[in-house]
Parts: C-alpha cells; sequence; structure tokens
C-alpha cells in the first residue's frame, strides 16, 4: 500500500491547495531517527552550533516574504501577525545562539578534593550533557515559533541535540519549507543536514515517541493527542522525558475595587485579548470570575461590546472550527449560563467571538464543570460572584494553567490574598495586563502544573535548554581526559562555579 499524500489545505476555503509530501511509514521514521543520531557529535562545538544557529536565523529572515504568504495560505493568520511570528523565531534562533556562546547552560560546578572534610571530599566536576535525539511535535496555532523553527527546535539544538520534527498537518507546506532552509543553514556552517528532520503523518509521531534512539520530546498541542504520547513515551522500556504543553484556561480574576475604578477600561481590553488571533492563543484567557452587581454590569456590558464589534474569523482548520462550535453549543445550554455575546458559526468556514456567563455559585454543580475546561477559540466565560467564598471556592476546583490574572486597585486588600491563591494554579502570574504575548527573556516561563505542561520546565525563554540535557559529574579525572570545561586554568572561559 502506497503511503498516503499529505496536502496543504486552505482554512478560508477547506480546499485542497496541493501535495506537500506523503505520510511517513516505520521505516522512514527508523532511517529519519538514525540519521539525525549519526548526526550528534558533529554538533559537539559550541561555537559551530551557534554559527548554524545564526545562520538558519538569517536564511529565515532573508525568505521571510516566501515564508509568510505560504503560512497564511495555510492557516489565515494574517500576513501582519506572521511576519511578527517570524520576528519571534528568528530571535529565538539568535538568543539561544547567544545561550550558546556564554556557556553558563552547561552549569559548570568544581569542587576540589578536600581530604579533612567528612567524609573525604575527592575531586568532582559536573557539567551538563546532550540528551541525544530529540523529537519535536509542531503546534498548529504557531506555524514558526512553536513548529518547525521554533523554541523547542532551538533550544534543543543549542544544547547539541538534534532534532526529528513531526510536523502539523495544518502547515505541511510552511513545514517543508523551513526545515529546508534549517538544513540547507547546518550544510553552510559545515553541519550535516540530518542534524534536522521533518516527518509527517499521524502514525509516525507515535513511532516517533516509541523510537529507542529518541531521547526526549517536546510537544506542543491538545490534552487528548499530547496524553496520549506522554504516556508512550512514560511506558517504553527505557522511558524518556517528554515536555508537553497540553491545554490552559488562564483564569483572570477581576476583583470589586479594580471594576469600580476601571470597568469598562477593563472590558475593552478582555476583549481585545480573548479574540487575538481568533482566540487560538495558548494563553487567551478563556476564564474570567467578575464581582456580580452595578460594576460588574458595566465591566460585562463593555466586554460585549468589544466582543460583538470582532469580526467573524477563520480558525487553523475545518476540524477546530466544528469542535469550536460544539464547545460554545454544549456549554451555552447549560442551566443558569447567558450569552452577552453568542458565539458559534458566522457561516461554513468562519464563527462569530463570544462570552458566555454564569453565577459563580453553579460551578459547584458538575454538570457546570465543562466550564472549567479550555474552549479553543474566540470565547471566554465569565463567573459572576458575590463575595470571597465563592471565589475561593471556584479557585479550589481550577485545573493547572500557563497563566493567571489578577487584576486590582492599589492598596486593595484583597490583593494578597487573591495573589497567593492564584500562585498554585500557574506558571506566569500577572498583575494588570493580559496573557496573551509571551516575551522571549531569560526571567520567562512558559510552563505550569498539569494539563497546561506535563513537567516544571518552560518552552520559552534561555533556561528552555535546560530541557535537553542531563548533569554529569567527573570524579577524580586526570586533567587531560577531562572536557575543557572542566579542566584547570578554564582554557574556553565559560562560566564556573
Amino acid at each position: 500500500m502506497s503511503a498516503a499524500a499529505v496536502w496543504s489545505v486552505d482554512p478560508r476555503t477547506g480546499k485542497r491547495r496541493e501535495q506537500v509530501a506523503t505520510e511517513a511509514t516505520a521505516a522512514d521514521v527508523d532511517r529519519a531517527v538514525r540519521a539525525a543520531h549519526a548526526a550528534r557529535e558533529t554538533l559537539a562545538d559550541r561555537a559551530v552550533r551557534a554559527a548554524f544557529l545564526r545562520t538558519a536565523a538569517d536564511l529565515l529572515d532573508a525568505s521571510a516574504d516566501g515564508i509568510v504568504a505560504t503560512a497564511d495560505a495555510e492557516t489565515a493568520l494574517g500576513a501582519p501577525r506572521l511576519t511578527g511570528e517570524l520576528a519571534r523565531t528568528t530571535a529565538q534562533l539568535r538568543a539561544f545562539a547567544g545561550v550558546v556562546d556564554e556557556g553558563a547552560f552547561l552549569d559548570v560546578r568544581i569542587d576540589l578534593p578536600d581530604p579533612t572534610a567528612v567524609p573525604p571530599r575527592p575531586d568532582l566536576r559536573r557539567w551538563k550533557i546532550p540528551l541525544g535525539v530529540v523529537a519535536v511535535y509542531a503546534a498548529s496555532n504557531f506555524p514558526l515559533a512553536f513548529s518547525v523553527p521554533g523554541g523547542d527546535t532551538a533550544s534543543a539544538l543549542a544544547a547539541g541535540c538534534p532534532v526529528v520534527v513531526k510536523a502539523h498537518p495544518d502547515h505541511p507546506a510552511t513545514s517543508e519549507l523551513t526545515a529546508g532552509l534549517l538544513r540547507r543553514a547546518a550544510a553552510k556552517t559545515g553541519l550535516p543536514e540530518d542534524v534536522v528532520v521533518l516527518l509527517h503523518g499521524f502514525d509516525a509521531g507515535v513511532e516517533l515517541v516509541r523510537h529507542p534512539l529518541v531521547a526526549a520530546a517536546g510537544f506542543t498541542g491538545s490534552v487528548r493527542g499530547g496524553r496520549a504520547l506522554f504516556d508512550a513515551a512514560a511506558a517504553r522500556p527505557a522511558p524518556i522525558p517528554f515536555h508537553g504543553e497540553l491545554g490552559s484556561l488562564n483564569p483572570v480574576v477581576l476583583t470589586p475595587a479594580a471594576v469600580a475604578g476601571k470597568a469598562e477600561e477593563l472590558g475593552t481590553g478582555l476583549a481585545g485579548s480573548m479574540t487575538l488571533g481568533a482566540g487560538q492563543f495558548c494563553t487567551k484567557p478563556g476564564f474570567v470570575l467578575a464581582p456580580a452587581g452595578a460594576d460588574g454590569d458595566r465591566f460585562l456590558g463593555a466586554l460585549a461590546e468589544g466582543v460583538g464589534a470582532a469580526a467573524p474569523a477563520v480558525l487553523l482548520d475545518h476540524r477546530m472550527r466544528a469542535a469550536f462550535v460544539e464547545g460554545v453549543t454544549e456549554r451555552a445550554a447549560l442551566d443558569g449560563v447567558t450569552a452577552p455575546v453568542l458565539p458559534g458559526a458566522a457561516d461554513e468556514h468562519t464563527v462569530t467571538p463570544g462570552v458566555l456567563a454564569v453565577d459563580a455559585a453553579r460551578l459547584a454543580d458538575g454538570d457546570h464543570a465543562l466550564l472549567l475546561e479550555e474552549c479553543f477559540g474566540p470565547v471566554t466565560v465569565v463567573a459572576r460572584y458575590a463575595d470571597e467564598t465563592e471565589v475561593a471556592a471556584v479557585l479550589g476546583r481550577l485545573p493547572g494553567n500557563l497563566t493567571a490574572t489578577l487584576h486590582c486597585a492599589d492598596e486593595d486588600p484583597a490583593a494578597p490574598g487573591l495573589l497567593a491563591a492564584l500562585t498554585p494554579l500557574a506558571g506566569r502570574i500577572l498583575v494588570g495586563g493580559w496573557p496573551t504575548g509571551v516575551a522571549v527573556a531569560p526571567a520567562q516561563h512558559h510552563g505550569g502544573p498539569y494539563p497546561a505542561t506535563t513537567s516544571t520546565s518552560t518552552s520559552v525563554g534561555a533556561t528552555a535548554i535546560e530541557r535537553w540535557l542531563r548533569p554529569v559529574t567527573y570524579q577524580s579525572t586526570p586533567q587531560h581526559l577531562l572536557p575543557p570545561e572542566l579542566r584547570d586554568g578554564n582554557p574556553l572561559g565559560v562560566p564556573r562555579s
């Protein structure tokens, strides 16, 4: 039987654009992983790795027009959004090149021998080494920054790990284009092209995480798909780290004092955040606790006005569109749920954004648990609370999240307690502002308690490199046998403790 064709599809019409590739067979996966594994030693030189990452960024920037046009044809995300995403992607590659140059990620620690210590201490020298081949599962909603040339790939290559990427079916042509540029960058810097390999197909994704030469995996996608791969990674004869981002509600809490002072501003701001990118950001604020009463009504009115003014949106594919329509319909049908702006189907290809509202007290009912689950797309749920007890009860039912946001007034007496209650729920806590938009910075953390992620690591920022490394200590090892980074005199000038 011949391998299934992989097609590029226009989400604006649902029609096929072109055949891009074929789905990988088990044999294809095996060849890809073995080729990447064979290339791993070529990434040992940090200077070459840094040059590779910078060259990849340069080639991507030079091909910006074609990349943006191809990605827009497959995702309908629009040229302005994709131009910004490409800039973020190349900035990530260059930032990780800087991380490689600096060398602090190696976490070198040296304890000199001390025979008088109890017990006596030998010469100990510790650093971190790359795990091996990393499997990267591309995201649907970020065809560049969280896909083939994205943060998982950049951080893994920076760590010295070759990468096998499983392309997302929503943007296969973009994946082929960007993978080709990464492979060309490898060749230009003297590396084998197979330090980056691309595969297509659902079955290929499952085979990939099970392959005995795959040492770790990074995933961004749904709870269902991510959990299946996570379980497969854990069930291997030799389990591997699986760093998955699976889903997030991103709760927002508005205090009475905050709403009293700026109800309309908060409503307008939330409308912009939750409809950004057609609500297809992993950090979309999908659940809001707002006070009941006149001020809360003003906030809800401003939110409804802003969302109602938003144009119908094309989602990433028709499967996601159908899931959104089904999800909002099921939620809107629950007892006590109203729709200040009814979300749903606009036509056969687009959806209308919306707002659902419910009294917070109803969330104690198990039938309303659906409102505490992510609904991917342009909708948010506003739960109106009567007092702090209701807020505490709802927060106690929330799953783990990427972000949690608090809006409060200056010197707001409710703020300390709410901040303490939100901190266990998420990896990034905002006081003011909105969670959409994730700065790529050393202090960033993009992760959170399950199901937001399956590990405690971040997928954004410099410390994302730590996912693909493991520590090794050399004890009483002669100087000539040590890696240069661990030798006396520090010949390579890496930061050491």
